[in-house]
């Protein structure tokens, strides 16, 4: 599915068109920057020259890499110091029928759930509900692995930062079976994990999901309860949905697609995954979008304030691995995870970032911490172009111009 071949595009103009409009960016950003340099700022330092022609530069990139690869449908929005300065929309929600993508057409957010599981985990910590610390047995007491007492070693923090120490993904076929956790959990007492607890990087989304279980037996209120009282409401995140049903229920939703020889195909919606509410359940618009993108970057104190930005976007364990992503590793310094959150070490800047990928869709978010700049961007389908776009627009943000690009 995936094609890891990058072609370093001002070497390569002319092998296709999607490299020109590619290298079309490259040159409006590189005059951009010059303009940005002689240009003043507003009072407010959110109305530069640099930050129109950067989000006209990547809307027309945006479009023509999209048509080059026949994605059938897309949406994305570009937040600069707490305001929306671009939002667009591209193509159509199914391939064959008319209904167009618009700002509020829902998609699957996929592991970008895991951002909502961790910020209503860090406010729920705050207020003292329960504790990083806290073991996981204590509100999950089923949970075992194979030596005994080594369930006990296992802390609340340690699931929402995937440092469990089990192997990578464990049991997540049965996740893409549409079993349900309390049939997955038993299994795990057949394993170990292969480093200490809080020592290693190891991507869960079955461990993640038990956050769930935590703040359910915490609060006696369910997680869909949480996320709709603490976030999709007050953020006014009105197409925002978890689950399954949520995501059938809206009339205007993307449907997904998958790649075929004969090109893009609209599939059904499997349950797959939204079985895992916490790592992969949550839908939502580009407009609901928006408003938590805000949200990540500070911009609403009274809902998300800044002691928890810096709670799940302090780095709980390395990710060395990252580093050899090459869409991200010709600029990187230090990649690492916080909680929900990948963190990514740019100069004397951060790149909060996570990418989500579920059947037909695909999903990022990105923000830097120093230039107050964020991008998100949903696609209803299962390309590698997402990569193209986030990482490109982040490498202007930061200040590295040489583009790259993924394949398909």
């Amino acid at each position: 599915m995936q094609r890891r071949l990058l072609l370093p595009l001002l070497r390569q103009i002319t092998l296709s068109r999607s490299l020109v409009c590619l290298a079309a960016f490259s040159l409006i950003l590189i005059a951009t920057n010059g303009l940005a340099s002689n240009a003043n700022q507003n009072v407010d330092g959110k109305n530069t020259q640099r930050t129109s022609a950067r989000t006209r530069a990547f809307d027309r990139y945006f479009h023509q890499l999209l048509e080059e690869k026949k994605i059938p449908g897309a949406a994305y929005v570009i937040v600069d110091n707490g305001r929306i300065v671009a939002m667009n929309t591209y193509g159509v929600r199914a391939k064959g029928k008319t209904g167009k993508v618009n700002i509020h057409t829902v998609f699957r957010l996929a592991s970008l759930s895991k951002t909502f599981a961790s910020s209503a985990a860090a406010l729920l910590r705050r207020e003292q509900k329960f504790n990083w610390s806290d073991k996981v047995v204590r509100y999950v007491p089923e949970l075992h692995f194979k030596t005994p007492g080594l369930s006990t070693q296992l802390e609340v923090e340690h699931l929402l930062s995937h440092s469990s120490g089990l192997a990578p993904n464990a049991y997540d076929n049965y996740l893409e079976d549409n079993q349900p956790l309390n049939k997955i959990l038993p299994r795990f007492s057949t394993i170990d994990p292969h480093c200490k607890p809080g020592s290693c990087y190891s991507y869960q989304n079955v461990l993640f999901s038990l956050i769930e279980v935590v703040i359910h037996k915490a609060t006696g209120a369910t997680y869909e309860r949480q996320l709709k009282k603490r976030f999709f409401t007050p953020l006014k995140m009105t197409d925002a949905s978890l689950g399954w049903d949520g995501f059938m229920a809206s009339v205007n939703r993307a449907a997904p697609h998958v790649q075929t020889g004969r090109g893009w195909r609209p599939v059904k919606v499997e349950r797959q995954y939204y079985l895992a509410a916490p790592a992969a359940g949550v839908n939502a618009s580009i407009a609901d979008m928006a408003q938590w993108l805000k949200a990540q970057m500070g911009y609403y104190p009274n809902i998300l304030p800044s002691a928890v930005i810096a709670d799940i976007t302090l780095e709980r364990v390395q990710t060395k691995q990252h580093m050899r992503r090459r869409i991200w590793r010709d600029y990187i310094s230090h990649a690492g995870y916080g909680l929900g959150w990948r963190i990514y070490t740019v100069g004397n800047d951060r790149i909060i970032f996570h990418g989500g990928w579920v059947a037909g869709f695909r999903a990022a978010v990105a923000y830097s911490e120093r230039q107050k700049v964020g991008i998100a961007i949903l696609i209803n389908a299962e390309s590698q172009v997402i990569s193209d776009l986030t990482a490109n627009f982040m490498r202007d943000v930061v200040g590295y111009k040489e583009l790259v690009q993924t394949g398909n």
